[in-house]
């Protein structure tokens, strides 16, 4: 049940920061260059946050 619960917490944390990416895009005006340079670059912490966890659950199985 606790797995079942964290997958979707990360899932709904994964979302709200892509949400608060594309806020912080609209209202710094930053257009398309700006945006997908703060997608790039925020979305690559969290990218990596969620491929580390991936990474120990495929440890921990094996």
């Amino acid at each position: 049940m606790e797995n079942l619960t964290l997958n979707i917490g990360l899932t709904v944390f994964a979302c709200f920061v892509f949400f608060i990416i594309y806020d912080l895009a609209k209202k710094s005006k930053a257009g398309k260059f700006g945006t997908l340079i703060l997608f790039l670059t925020l979305g690559l912490g969290l990218f990596a946050f969620l491929i580390k966890e991936v990474i120990v659950h495929l440890m921990e199985k094996s």
